[in-house]
């Protein structure tokens, strides 16, 4: 790639339960404030819950904020957060040119429609005639718009300005790294500028909840870091909100924007989930992604979820590698369209310090140390479906 289409993160938003931007985020994980859970929230699941914010230092108009659901003021307001770091806020020269692309799951659940219409079946003697009489009363067309992916886009193109082209991925984890594919590949190609990317999660519902214990895949009762040995299967989700600006070297250069991190090109993979296909897939990937990065200054940063099998053979796969291994998830939680950003936002945090940040207690694979970072390994393997990795690089 030539020197002046390098990839550069000009801007970080982070919005999670351990703060609100880049700053916090990286004084806590380096002072090893982390995680922060909630066990009483719904009971046995743990969650990762959003800190509280003020949603008026982003979303300024209160009929904005009341039109959107949780998981899309959780975006935009990390959207803001980004471009506010990236110095572009308010810019509407560089805001109208700006692509947009986004990660997104299907919005939210209306829990009163749900047990209203549940209730009224148990006590139905025709429950379809009942059901399709309730879906007619209650789901006005402003509910069914209020579900549509696209609207978190469209409320960050209302709220900030950003008004270049747009793109709504929909797929989960996968979702998450096309996002960053498809940016950094058009800036790579001289097709675009300036991007904002990323993707917002909202945990904190029963319904999300609810759908994934019934699939085994929720930790219970009690926090346990992700690869800590013994670990029970279950995933601790997590309410984030994760975008980044990306700019091409030249453009970042020319309106005297510095780097937190080089980007470089993104890979991905959709392996069988065989037995050995994930461990498989991410030995490839890591070959892939570590390019010229030098071992002895060199990490992995994974956004695992802590399902299993695919977790543990993730696991076998870092280990193998041999660079020392960091989990995203064990600090922030797991945010499904938003894990591949935030880690790739963590990776550029700590590539930026030029050190690791702790490790997890008890965790043996997060023991290894280097004197310092300058190159971040970041992977991803869904739950289900999709594994992806980046490699984040030091600007300096």
């Amino acid at each position: 790639m030539a020197a002046d289409r390098e990839i550069w993160i000009t801007g970080i938003g982070l919005l999670s339960s351990l703060g609100e931007g880049p700053e916090i985020h990286r004084k806590r994980l380096y002072d090893g404030d982390v995680p922060v859970v909630d066990t009483k929230l719904f009971p046995p699941y743990i969650v990762h819950p959003m800190t509280k914010v003020d949603l008026d230092r982003q979303i300024p108009k209160k009929g904005d904020q009341r039109q959107m659901e949780a998981w899309q003021r959780i975006g935009t307001y990390a959207a803001g957060l980004a471009l506010t770091d990236a110095g572009v806020a308010g810019n509407t020269d560089l805001l109208k040119k700006m692509d947009l692309i986004v990660a997104a799951g299907g919005g939210e659940r209306d829990h009163a429609v749900d047990m209203t219409l549940l209730n009224e079946q148990r006590a139905s003697n025709d429950p379809d005639v009942t059901l399709n009489d309730g879906l007619m009363r209650n789901l006005r067309p402003t509910l069914f718009l209020a579900q549509l992916s696209n609207l978190l886009a469209g409320n960050i193109s209302i709220v900030h300005g950003v008004v270049g082209s747009s793109r709504t991925f929909m797929g989960e984890e996968s979702a998450g790294i096309s996002t960053l594919q498809v940016a950094q590949a058009r800036l790579a190609a001289g097709q675009s500028e300036i991007a904002l990317v990323g993707s917002a999660f909202n945990a904190e519902r029963l319904d999300l909840l609810i759908y994934h214990a019934v699939g085994g895949l929720c930790l219970k009762n009690e926090f346990v870091p992700v690869f800590a040995p013994r670990r029970p299967s279950g995933i601790t989700w997590a309410s984030i909100g994760a975008f980044l600006v990306l700019e091409s070297r030249i453009h970042a250069e020319a309106r005297g924007a510095g780097p937190a991190a080089r980007l470089g090109t993104i890979h991905t993979s959709r392996a069988g989930r065989q037995p050995g296909g994930v461990e498989s897939a991410v030995s490839g990937l890591l070959k892939l992604a570590k390019g010229s990065a030098d071992p002895a200054n060199a990490a992995i940063f994974s956004a695992a979820t802590g399902a299993e099998p695919a977790t543990g053979e993730e696991c076998r796969a870092l280990q193998k590698c041999g660079l020392p291994v960091r989990s995203v998830t064990s600090r922030l939680g797991h945010g499904v369209e938003a894990a591949f950003p935030a880690a790739v936002a963590i990776a550029a945090l700590a590539v930026k310090e030029g050190r690791l940040f702790p490790p997890m207690p008890n965790v043996p694979i997060e023991d290894k140390i280097i004197p310092s970072l300058r190159h971040a390994i970041v992977t991803s393997v869904g739950h289900w479906r999709g594994e992806g990795a980046a490699l984040v690089e030091a600007v300096r």
